[in-house]
């Protein structure tokens, strides 16, 4: 007969199960926060799930909230309301005037993340209980074969799904799983021609160079002012967002496109000014006339054709000025959850503003911290960020005005956080600012022979661009040129030509 164990102590009453561990009040709280102010959803729900709430009515309501606002709705008492009107559980509070009560006090606001991370670190420790529990009823019951090791390996397996849970924290690929990647982006490569295994930049000189723009990269495209940093920004942006577009309109599946949804996050100029510039380089008609009405009834019909093409471009603008690190990367989570982004670009990196905890005042450090927050960010949503930079006035002092690595402002942490970095150059702007006198009648020839020299040198370079790969983690440096219309501020592949290889040597 089996004995009857007994706690130290105990009567024969067997003893009351211990409570499980759970906070009710911060489950209450957070959702009251969350109802009051919608944009610490952002906050917390890349860690925290409804089944993460010990209360399920409490879970149920996280989960309502997540997805009002996942559809840009205001979640609050009264919009929540028709949603749990039918739910038994919340009769038994006093029926939907329970939601109006969870916002009660206006002060959790203040710690809503402290009882987000509370709600999740007890959703852990009852997974830890259930998990004990059930390797003490397994180790307890001998009614079958008796095998421990099975039993440890089963309780590991527990254990780490336990660790695992709360989203991609610390997660390790296996390599079985990495060579599949690997060879989903080759065969990606082979299936566009042998040589897109990435986004398109939308210039085949430019794919030729680089194989398109990789997931979780982190690329610098830099440039003095008026070399067309913006302008070849918003091309590659733009043919990025077509073609994921023409894909899926010939039935290709999103994670087989070369193109992708793209987000513009343009600290610089508004909304409106990128539209006019993207409707300008696609309509073929110059901005600056587009902005003045100086334009013709046929161009009027281009104009209105183009922009009823772009209407369903899945190319999405973000204007607010002075965003910090952290708020661009809560904004780029939302648009990766509500549209599916597949791309972004930052124009321009130094109007980004860090912290301001750990930047005290130091403008190296504040960008050592954004280019770091924008490299996390390429790696956390699994996408490549193209950001734009400024260059020092370094450049405009030497004779040949190649930017070279060491011209990036704050350069260090930029440089070294970079996958890639590109240089727009333009030779034609440099000297077009040197146009010597113009001859007239009575000058003598060198007045002559200089300005003729002049125009040589202008017609030689007139139109064109050159993009410096001046790093790339995936493959060689060199120069790629490019055709440049200023009247319409487009960059196109030119006739007949690829890339040359770095007559530096790589």
């Amino acid at each position: 007969m089996a004995e009857i164990l007994r706690y130290p102590g105990a009567g024969s009453e067997p003893p009351q199960a211990p409570t499980l561990p759970a906070n009710i009040e911060a489950e209450a709280a957070l959702l009251g926060a969350l109802m009051l102010d919608n944009r610490l959803v952002e906050d917390v729900q890349l860690k925290l799930r409804s089944d993460h709430f010990f209360e399920p009515l409490h879970g149920r309501i996280y989960d309502a909230i997540l997805r009002m606002t996942d559809r840009n709705m205001i979640a609050n008492p009264v919009t929540l309301r028709p949603l749990f009107e039918a739910d038994e559980a919340i009769k038994e509070v006093g029926g939907p005037a329970y939601l109006a009560q969870l916002t009660g006090s206006g002060a959790a606001i203040i710690g809503a993340r402290d009882f987000a991370h509370q709600i999740y670190d007890l959703a852990l420790l009852r997974a830890l209980v259930a998990v004990g529990r059930d390797m003490v009823e397994v180790a307890l019951d001998t009614s079958e074969d008796v095998l421990p090791l099975d039993q440890i390996e089963r309780a590991e397996t527990e254990l780490y799904k336990v660790a695992e849970q709360g989203g991609g924290e610390g997660k390790v690929k296996a390599f079985a799983e990495a060579t599949r990647i690997a060879l989903e982006t080759a065969e990606k490569a082979l299936n566009s021609g042998g040589h897109l295994s990435g986004i398109t930049t939308g210039f085949d000189s430019m794919n030729g160079k680089i194989g398109g723009m990789h997931r979780s990269d982190l690329m610098i495209l830099a440039g003095r002012p008026g070399m067309g940093k913006t302008s070849l920004a918003t091309n590659i942006a733009f043919a990025a967002a077509q073609r994921f577009l023409r894909d899926q309109e010939d039935g290709i599946e999103p994670e087989k496109s070369a193109g992708a949804p793209t987000a513009f996050f343009s600290l610089e100029m508004s909304a409106d000014q990128l539209a006019t510039r993207v409707l300008a380089e696609q309509s073929n008609i110059s901005s600056e006339n587009l902005r003045m009405g100086k334009i013709s009834q046929a161009e009027f019909r281009n104009l209105a054709r183009a922009a009823a093409e772009l209407q369903a471009l899945p190319l999405y603008i973000d204007d607010t000025p002075g965003l910090t690190i952290a708020a661009l990367r809560a904004r780029a989570r939302r648009l990766k959850r509500q549209k599916g982004i597949g791309f972004i670009v930052v124009d321009y990196l130094q109007l980004l503003q860090g912290s301001g905890k750990s930047s005290d005042g130091n403008r190296v450090q504040e960008i050592s911290e954004i280019s770091r927050g924008l490299k996390q960010l390429a790696k956390e949503l699994d996408l490549p960020v193209l950001a734009l930079s400024q260059l020092s006035r370094a450049v405009e002092q030497r004779e040949d005005k190649r930017p070279q690595l060491s011209d990036l402002r704050e350069s260090g942490s930029i440089e070294q956080d970079a996958d890639m970095v590109w240089f727009v150059f333009r030779e034609d702007y440099y000297i077009s600012a040197k146009e010597p006198k113009r001859p007239i009648e009575g000058d003598d020839g060198k007045v002559w022979e200089a300005h003729e020299q002049w125009q040589r040198d202008i017609e030689r370079v007139y139109g064109l661009a050159e993009v410096i790969v001046a790093k790339q983690r995936h493959g060689a440096t060199g120069k790629i040129k490019l055709k440049f219309d200023a009247h319409v501020t487009r960059f196109s592949d030119l006739a007949d030509e690829a890339y040359l290889p770095d007559m530096r040597g790589g």
